[in-house]
């Protein structure tokens, strides 16, 4: 896809940025950024000015990550049509990679939205002028394409119908509003009318107002709380978490009739698994997540007895049991592989999380192995299929699904794929997981896709996101945003729930949600804050209801 001519051209910029150890460490600083020009002078960064794209790191003799990073990143167009992008590979310090040396990283693409990665080519063998400048030629439809991918989508438009007939207010009340975004996506969203002012006794047209409600969830919501689950059940909801305020030890339940309530002051918590030296429950109690496997509830969670080293577990609620009860609650199970040993000899295991597509169900793990040595091999993300009458044994052997190769993902000497949650919308399954620093700002989430009803354990059925779906840059004063969930509100709106700190500077996680919009193209976007969500100045809307 070459440049039309017959258009305004504009032009699109690749660039690395300059390190900032306090605010933009390396492993981000070092990766290709994008920024377009509509008049060839003023550029505008693209995704916030977040790296696009990353180089992979290397596996060393020992099977430990090797952290890389690019610079002097060119961009140009390919002799067949599309563009080209190369980098030189450095280490994540940006010493020289003995590995490539004297290699190019190449990636290409038609729309500066979806690229490949070629991996190393000849600096000889590209087109002449590969390196001859960082901004190319593009046809100004293509920047404009890109330019709206990469920014922040954001309302730009309400309607309402302009004229209804109604009996009642019952009729009005039903009546919502399109929410229009800046890519041509919508959403709906309830109205408060102000039905007072109609006479349902006296046919006739009457001009109303009305209020689009946005309802919405002030970040922080609960502070000194990870890994938060959001959890409908029976007409309530339920809400756990691992409790750093408690030093990671015992699970709370809260219960509340709807989700805001779940985060009052002086909102109920019960405890329903405590420390237990007999039963080897001693410390790390983290990351539960309700599932229902098989019509049956669980809590899928991590701890470790007296010596550290947290493993994956699960327990079931019994028969007529309640959430908030530990008496409802059966004892805990360690996982199993399937011929009945541990899921892991060696090393920890933790954040198992459940999903299910087609007739298979699986389950999705973080597993680490020499941690805190030279050996360590980062935290990997692992599935392996289960039956839904035994979820605490695997069926399958366990498939490694990802690694933390990117340097969003092994920033600045945290090497972690975790925290796994998947939801299934559009016919895929959207797998979301974290990386970086689990109490830091540089915590982000990742996103694997695969189509739902796939073998989720052949490893080509999904595609990793090489660029953070929600980062630090995604929505103002949430810092290290990770570790989510999902659940659907009463409006039948996908929510997530994730946390994050208030400050680049804070360890301390605090909970977060908002809601899913899914974008012009059916894809989920993570980070719409509630101004982008609805501007305020367009709440306000009218409508004549005739009376009838």
């Amino acid at each position: 896809m070459g440049v039309d001519f017959a258009e305004k051209s504009a032009r699109i910029m690749v660039y690395t940025r300059k390190t900032d150890e306090r605010l933009y460490p390396d492993g981000l600083a070092r990766s290709i950024h994008l920024a377009y020009s509509r008049d060839g002078e003023n550029y505008e960064a693209m995704n916030g000015n977040y790296g696009i794209l990353f180089a992979e790191g290397t596996l060393d003799k020992n099977d430990t990550i090797c952290p890389k990073g690019v610079e002097a990143p060119r961009v140009f167009p390919m002799p067949g049509g599309g563009f080209g992008i190369t980098a030189f590979r450095v280490n994540e310090n940006g010493s020289a990679d003995e590995e490539s040396e004297g290699k190019l990283l190449l990636w290409t693409t038609d729309d500066f939205i979806a690229f490949r990665e070629m991996g190393f080519a000849d600096p000889g063998q590209l087109p002449e002028g590969a390196r001859a400048g960082n901004t190319v030629e593009v046809s100004r439809s293509l920047c404009d394409r890109a330019a709206l991918h990469w920014s922040r989508l954001s309302s730009v438009a309400v309607h309402v119908p302009d004229k209804i007939p109604a009996h009642d207010a019952k009729a009005v009340e039903k009546i919502k509003a399109t929410v229009v975004y800046s890519d041509g996506s919508t959403a709906q969203k309830r109205v408060r009318w102000d039905v007072g002012k109609i006479d349902f006794g006296r046919k006739g047209t009457c001009r109303i107002a009305g209020t689009v409600i946005n309802e919405q969830y002030a970040f922080p919501l609960a502070c000194g709380f990870g890994d938060p689950v959001v959890f409908p059940w029976e007409g309530r909801y339920y809400y756990i978490s691992t409790n750093d305020n408690l030093n990671d030890v015992g699970f709370y339940v809260r219960e509340a009739g709807n989700v805001a309530d779940l985060f009052k002051e002086d909102v109920k918590q019960h405890l329903i698994l405590d420390l237990d030296e007999e039963r080897g429950l001693v410390q790390t109690f983290w990351a539960p997540e309700f599932h229902v496997i098989g019509g049956e509830l669980y809590i899928l969670f991590a701890v470790s007895g007296t010596q550290w080293g947290p493993q994956c577990h699960l327990m079931k609620l019994k028969k007529g049991g309640s959430l908030t009860d530990a008496g409802s609650w059966e004892d805990p199970i360690r996982i199993r592989r399937k011929d009945g040993s541990w899921l892991a000899q060696d090393g920890i295991t933790l954040d198992m999380t459940y999903l299910k597509s087609g007739d298979c169900s699986y389950m999705v793990w973080s597993y680490r192995r020499g941690i805190g040595t030279e050996y360590d091999s980062g935290s990997m993300l692992y599935i392996a299929r289960v039956d839904e009458t035994e979820p605490w044994r695997l069926t399958s052997d366990p498939v490694l699904l990802t690694r933390p190769l990117y340097g969003w993902e092994n920033v600045s000497h945290t090497i972690n794929n975790e925290g796994p949650y998947a939801f299934t919308a559009n016919g895929r399954i959207y797998l979301t997981y974290s990386g970086g620093a689990a109490n830091g700002y540089t915590y982000v989430l990742g996103l694997l896709t695969a189509e739902d009803g796939a073998d989720l354990l052949d490893k080509s059925a999904w595609h990793k996101r090489g660029t953070p779906v929600l980062s630090f840059y995604s929505v103002e004063g949430e810092y290290g945003p990770g570790h989510n969930s999902f659940f659907a509100d009463s409006e039948g709106n996908l929510m997530i729930a994730y946390h994050a700190e208030t400050s680049p500077d804070s360890t301390l996680r605090c909970d977060g949600i908002r809601r899913v919009h899914f974008d012009i193209n059916g894809e989920p976007v993570f980070d719409m804050s509630a101004e982008r969500d609805l501007a305020p100045g367009l709440a306000r809307v009218e409508m004549d209801v005739e009376v009838c």
